[in-house]
């Protein structure tokens, strides 16, 4: 490595350190639910309490379960470790997406510049709070290199780990089944029947029922309340904030869910003749579930990693109306940042949900890939 490489590297490990301890130490709100509960799961405590207020534990029991070293060591040790294990991620993140595309038709440099600045409000706030979307994103292209490998087996178990990391990856269930792939699908059932039983081995049977529907009790009841606040992304939240509250907007939500589902069965239908459809397929669904998930937040969209990368990689190959409405899609994903455009026109732009329909032209483009049979 030369001296300027090592400067640099020197240079990054001082800004994360500096990062941490003014910047997301203090904080990590998030990373805090995860230490509780994983302390409370080592100790057979209930996991979901309404004393717990907005920062209620809203994961699947398996999740406490599989945390629980992370509450033997301090919390401030435990943050410390959270946020550089996440930062680690997030390069292997990056690295991996740019892995996807069958044919690279840019430089890994540009690749990567493209990407990281388009997402970069999404993974700073993603570490200031301690979130675990990056390690679920690492795990999710993790499944889809997997499927490129042809070891079905691996890619239907990292599945699994995705859904007990963020339980909206059940929508990868139905994507596997309908590639008739025998090996995945066996290890996805699998791995969803340990997953599902293994609370028992520290709450016992009753207690393990108990705590998945407390579980569903608590994600139902504390869904509606959000939909309300500004970077609320879901169309649920989209709608409840255009019309308002009431049937009208449940409507409509429901009906643009039908509509992005669509959109993605679609593009699984015109498959044939690509080299490697798992990699679009794989983008767009993560592009879709903070849309369809009422508990996405905007941050979340940092799991369209990979899905920028195939826009940056196949860019010159759409058509020029949508090559300049995705530009200007992406350019206003990464610049509309708070510091940039001031309280006021950014919580307006937040409200109304510019930043969705943003993702609207995204997930249009990855779409335009496959009927163009690109990717």
């Amino acid at each position: 490595m030369t001296r300027g490489r090592l400067a640099l590297v020197g240079l990054l490990i001082a800004l994360a350190l500096w990062v941490f301890a003014y910047k997301a130490g203090p904080k990590m709100p998030d990373f805090e639910v995860y230490w509780r509960a994983a302390a409370r799961a080592a100790q057979a405590e209930p996991l979901y309490r309404e004393s717990d207020g907005h920062f209620v534990f809203k994961y699947l029991p398996a999740f406490a379960v599989l945390a629980i070293p992370i509450g033997f060591l301090p919390l401030l040790a435990s943050k410390f470790v959270w946020f550089f294990g996440s930062i680690a991620l997030l390069v292997a993140l990056v690295r991996m997406a740019v892995t996807l595309p069958v044919e690279r038709r840019k430089p890994l440099r540009w690749l990567v510049i493209v990407t990281v600045v388009s997402l970069l409000k999404f993974y700073g706030h993603e570490l200031v709070l301690g979130q675990v979307n990056i390690l679920f994103a690492v795990i999710a292209t993790g499944a889809f290199l997997a499927m490129k490998a042809r070891r079905e087996v691996t890619a239907g178990a990292l599945f699994v780990l995705a859904i007990v990391i963020k339980p909206y990856a059940v929508l990868f269930v139905p994507w596997l089944i309908a590639r008739r792939q025998l090996p995945s699908i066996a290890s996805a059932c699998a791995g969803l029947a340990v997953v599902l039983l293994l609370p028992a081995t520290i709450y016992g049977w009753n207690g393990n029922i108990d705590l998945h529907r407390e579980w569903w009790r608590t994600v139902t009841e504390t869904t509606a309340p959000n939909l309300s606040i500004y970077d609320n992304v879901s169309v649920a939240g989209m709608f409840y904030r255009w019309v308002g509250p009431g049937e009208l907007s449940a409507r409509l939500a429901y009906g643009s869910g039908l509509v992005l589902l669509g959109v993605a069965a679609l593009v699984f239908l015109l498959r044939r003749g690509i080299a490697f459809p798992e990699g679009v397929e794989g983008a767009l669904l993560l592009t879709l579930m903070p849309l369809l998930s009422p508990q996405g937040w905007d941050y979340v969209f940092l799991i369209a990693t990979p899905a920028i990368v195939y826009l940056a990689n196949y860019l010159d190959l759409l058509p020029r109306p949508m090559r300049v409405l995705t530009v200007i899609a992406v350019s206003v994903i990464a610049f509309v940042v708070f510091d940039l455009v001031g309280r006021t026109a950014y919580y307006t732009f937040m409200r109304l949900s510019f930043i969705s329909l943003c993702f609207f032209v995204v997930i249009a483009a990855l779409t335009t890939l496959r009927l163009r049979n690109i990717a």
